[in-house]
């Protein structure tokens, strides 16, 4: 996996290049410390840049913006935001960020978002697993690595995923136990993808509601689920 790392300040970009060098199948193909570098960089290397670090507050084209543009181009890479600040992380996944860390970012962290972004899951053979839905006489196999959310709604249970949503006849508690810990709990109806959970927002009513990578809608955390999802979160 290529990973470039785009950050005004010296410091930040070298500690990063040395957090990637203890990592297996990562390598820095460039350090650059300006978003319109980086957007020229990915503009001539289209191909060989698979993740982008960057850092938000930048002089000239900050990491939004950069981000922004980045995703317009026909091949764009994932994103990382790494910030020393905590106040855009709701505006950096609607940017469909893959993670976004604070500084100093920790190694752990790092990986963990790395992992998140899809790049290291993809190095590593996993078994594919299923769930099956049956609608109208048509039988739709739905691998779980690409399952969203389950939600459940009376006597059937609804799966999100890239292709849109479909029935299942498994009950959420039946899917809880087979794929624990692959998805967690965040209220009595809904199961989400752990590795899409990156954090979580306040509501108009004072609860909180889970922000998954990639997905727009905001589902609701139970009160009772909220200490163990803030747990998970900052346990990254």
């Amino acid at each position: 996996m290529n990973v470039l790392i785009v950050d005004d300040e010296a410091p930040a970009r070298d500690r990063l290049r040395d957090l990637l060098g203890d990592i297996d199948g990562v390598r820095v193909c460039a350090d650059l410390a300006s978003g319109e570098a980086a957007i020229d960089y990915c503009q001539q290397n289209s191909h060989g840049v698979d993740l982008v670090l960057l850092d938000i507050r930048m002089p000239g084209c900050g990491g939004m913006a950069t981000a922004e543009t980045l995703r317009k181009q026909g091949r764009a890479p994932q994103i990382i935001f790494t910030t020393a600040y905590g106040d855009h992380a709701v505006e950096a996944f609607n940017l469909q960020a893959a993670d976004y860390l604070l500084k100093p970012v920790r190694a752990e962290r790092l990986r963990t978002a790395l992992e998140r972004a899809g790049a290291l899951r993809a190095m590593e053979p996993s078994e594919a697993r299923y769930v099956t839905s049956q609608q109208q006489g048509r039988v739709t196999r739905i691998n779980v690595d690409d399952v969203y959310y389950f939600i459940a709604d009376h006597k059937y249970v609804t799966v999100r995923h890239p292709g849109g949503e479909a029935l299942l006849e498994e009950s959420l508690k039946q899917l809880e136990a087979e794929f624990t810990p692959r998805f967690v709990r965040i209220h009595r109806n809904a199961l989400v993808a752990r590795h899409l959970l990156v954090g979580m927002e306040r509501t108009g009513g004072g609860g909180y509601c889970a922000i998954l990578v990639g997905v727009e809608t905001r589902l609701d955390i139970s009160r009772r689920h909220v200490p163990e999802i803030r747990k998970l979160l900052n346990e990254g």
